[in-house]
């Protein structure tokens, strides 16, 4: 045991390198799938055909074709077109490209659930196309879909160990050298599930107050002052403060 423990000290330094491989990839793809996710989910929207029909097509079918098999194909088969991609751009695409079809259908549902009266005040207004979106629509679908794409970048975060497949030396990678060098799964894995709930549990707080934000600029909720602001109060003021919170 003694010896696994040491092992394990001396792998530490290069466990920073593999988390930053994952989280590179992590945040990488997150962005393309942003941007593919808005891309494919206003097109499915449209009312012209030629836009309607080619997003649904890519949507569908990156959600409908395995990761893996995606994985394999931007690194294995593409070359053969005359297109080698690196390891890191290849997680990145891969990731990006399949959650982003998750979240087309994520913003297409959210801009649906917008109440029919926004829209109609928007026309009332003649706002143009692109005001009525960037200004009315999409902040009340933002504050909507960010739940959801909460949850698909934790999926993403856990997709991102597929990378070790393509030759990168992530989280999973490192896991799996300890295991061989120590040869102790309990250890190994429990160490590398720990790592991926950690990096799980920050990205939950960036989005919740992420959501939060949202919700606040749409005055859906009002945010906890910081504790700076909180310290800022005077004995008087903090005294007013707790009578009117009894009052009411």
């Amino acid at each position: 045991m003694s010896d696994d423990i040491d092992t394990l000290i001396a792998r530490l330094p290069s466990l920073g390198d593999s988390v930053l491989v994952t989280l590179e990839m992590t945040i990488g793809g997150a962005v393309v799938a942003l941007i593919v996710a808005l891309l494919l989910g206003f097109g499915s929207r449209t009312e012209t055909l030629w836009v309607r029909g080619p997003s649904r097509v890519i949507v569908e079918f990156f959600r409908g074709t395995s990761l893996v098999v995606q994985f394999f194909w931007l690194f294995y088969v593409l070359p053969e077109f005359g297109f080698k991609l690196e390891s890191m751009v290849v997680g990145i695409v891969a990731l990006g490209l399949n959650y982003g079809a998750y979240g087309a259908e994520v913003v297409r549902g959210s801009i649906n659930a917008v109440p029919t009266g926004q829209w109609e005040a928007t026309t009332a207004l003649n706002f143009g196309r692109l005001h009525r979106i960037r200004r009315v629509i999409f902040p009340q679908a933002w504050a909507l879909m960010i739940p959801m794409l909460t949850n698909l970048l934790i999926q993403l975060l856990k997709g991102s160990a597929l990378a070790s497949t393509v030759f990168l030396h992530d989280v999973q990678f490192w896991t799996e050298q300890l295991r061989q060098a120590t040869q102790d799964t309990y250890l190994s894995f429990g160490i590398g599930l720990l790592v991926y709930f950690a990096i799980a549990y920050v990205l939950t707080l960036l989005m919740n107050w992420l959501e939060t934000r949202a919700k606040h600029r749409l005055g859906q909720g009002v945010p906890r002052p910081s504790l700076r602001e909180t310290l800022r109060l005077k004995p008087r003021e903090d005294a007013d403060v707790r009578v009117k919170e009894v009052v009411s």
